[in-house]
């Protein structure tokens, strides 16, 4: 099991969770198996996303993508994402 963590900041939370809720069928076809979003308490904006996959290479698939791109474009994603992956130990 690879974990893919995506932390960055949003112009408008409510924007961001619609483009997000909205790429659901794309997450689900290429391997996330289970996700969580996260706020941070102090600044509703900085937002982290956890994503589940089977392996690394799908991990890394979805971390490229194209759709993921986009998505973070029209969702009002601010500056560079912070990205990385985790393996359960």
């Amino acid at each position: 099991m690879t974990t893919l963590f995506v932390r960055h900041q949003v112009a408008d939370y409510a924007q961001w969770r619609k483009v997000y809720d909205g790429i659901a069928p794309a997450q689900q076809s290429m391997g996330v198996q289970d996700q969580a979003v996260y706020q941070a308490i102090d600044n509703p904006k900085d937002i982290t996303v956890r994503h589940e996959f089977a392996t690394l290479e799908d991990a890394q698939t979805w971390a490229g993508s194209a759709v993921l791109r986009s998505a973070m474009h029209d969702a009002g994603v601010e500056g560079a994402p912070t990205v990385w992956f985790t393996t359960r130990s």
